[in-house]
């Protein structure tokens, strides 16, 4: 096995935070990943109330925002990928917000 597949069988986020710029986790070998918020739409366009209603699954595995229907796990954090959402299903994304 080599060492990125032990590393993501085992690291976890611990906590997580946001800012206007940035999304910020903490992970459980002491490594804290900040990576830009324009890599996930959902949480770029979400409101800081939105934001801050987070909850982590799979034994911190990921992170699910349930306000803005976004899932991030850790594995794509750690290996430094945005969002894989086209821009068809983010405007989708976005007239529904609107319309609400």
């Amino acid at each position: 096995m080599n060492s990125l597949t032990s590393e993501r069988q085992f690291v976890k986020a611990q906590h997580v935070s946001l800012t206007d710029d940035s999304l910020t986790v903490d992970l459980s070998d002491g490594r804290t990943l900040v990576v830009p918020i324009g890599w996930f739409p959902h949480l770029l366009h979400g409101t800081p109330e939105e934001r801050g209603n987070w909850r982590l699954v799979g034994n911190g595995e990921g992170i699910h925002w349930p306000d803005l229907n976004e899932d991030i796990s850790v594995e794509n954090l750690i290996l430094g990928k945005p969002s894989g959402e086209s821009q068809r299903s983010l405007k989708l994304w976005l007239d529904k917000r609107d319309k609400s």
